[in-house]
């Protein structure tokens, strides 16, 4: 894991998903013993991630989304709170607002671009029509690069919001995160691709990503932490839809994960080539496919 110095993440607080993505990416945890210090996140994904931009804008969630924790729907997919959560948490800073959220919205210490359903390309079908949200990765960042000037603006032109917007220099003292690509290997599946042309997507879904990472660093981030994909063999959604998907030892469908570890390796090689080309950041990528697949395959271990 590379951080700017301070360098060692503190994650007392960080949920079970994000300490074993940790642990998955660290050769030798004893490299650092201070911690990082972030003033703001900024978050880019899908539902893995959403805080609320779908609910705002499109689909709100009913229950029994949100039972578990919050005890109402709070605009996440989920019956309680997600990594982004957590990652917010350890840090000591509210949980994001999402950006597309008008009521109650506090981006002091950042924002939240990601929205359920999202994808990092174009996508070809789009809520109500379709079932992808139209905030795609470019969207997002077309979004975040405004954000950064209206917010600025609004703090210097002072009153009521003024307070409400993130310091300028937050933003490059930030943690940008993300979390997106799931859904585009859903869209080549439910689009009646075979396994070797959803295969064939791949590079140029991960040379999308890299684009949106180029341009965001462009605009003054420095820190990056990357989620790759999860087991998507494993989701309801798709042993439900392909009953015919050979099964592996835990009943997740095997063709499904190999494409998602395809997608990885070639995500991990855009992180590497990232590395090189952007000699100021320091990106950090998490293995979230391996944490996800030790839960569907031991699920008693962790409780279930």
């Amino acid at each position: 894991m590379e951080f700017p110095n301070p360098a060692k993440l503190h994650n007392q607080h960080v949920s079970l998903f994000a300490i074993l993505s940790i642990a998955t990416i660290v050769p030798n945890p004893a490299f650092a013993t201070k911690e990082c210090v972030f003033p703001a996140i900024f978050n880019f994904g899908d539902s893995n991630s959403d805080t609320g931009g779908l609910a705002a804008s499109l689909i709100a969630p009913t229950p029994p989304y949100g039972e578990t924790y919050f005890h109402r729907p709070a605009g996440r997919f989920s019956d309680g709170r997600l990594v982004i959560d957590f990652i917010a948490k350890s840090f000591g800073l509210p949980y994001l607002s999402a950006y597309l959220d008008s009521l109650g919205t506090n981006f002091s210490h950042g924002a939240n671009f990601a929205t359920s359903a999202s994808t990092i390309r174009l996508p070809t079908s789009i809520i109500p029509q379709g079932g992808f949200s139209p905030f795609y990765l470019d969207i997002q960042y077309t979004q975040f690069r405004d954000f950064k000037s209206r917010t600025q603006f609004i703090r210097h032109q002072g009153g009521v919001f003024a307070s409400l917007m993130p310091k300028e220099e937050y933003f490059d003292k930030a943690l940008y995160t993300f979390d997106i690509g799931q859904n585009d290997l859903g869209a080549g599946f439910f689009g009646n691709l075979t396994v070797q042309q959803v295969n064939a997507t791949v590079p140029d879904i991960v040379n999308a990503f890299s684009k949106n990472i180029k341009d965001i660093y462009d605009l003054g981030a420095r820190s990056f932490w990357i989620h790759n994909t999860g087991p998507i063999g494993c989701l309801p959604y798709i042993l439900a839809n392909f009953l015919s998907a050979e099964r592996d030892a835990y009943g997740c469908a095997k063709t499904y994960n190999d494409i998602a570890q395809y997608f990885n390796h070639k995500l991990k090689e855009v992180v590497v080539q990232l590395r090189k080309d952007l000699p100021l950041a320091a990106i950090t990528y998490v293995d979230i496919y391996s944490v996800k697949y030790s839960l569907f395959s031991h699920p008693k271990k962790y409780g279930e």
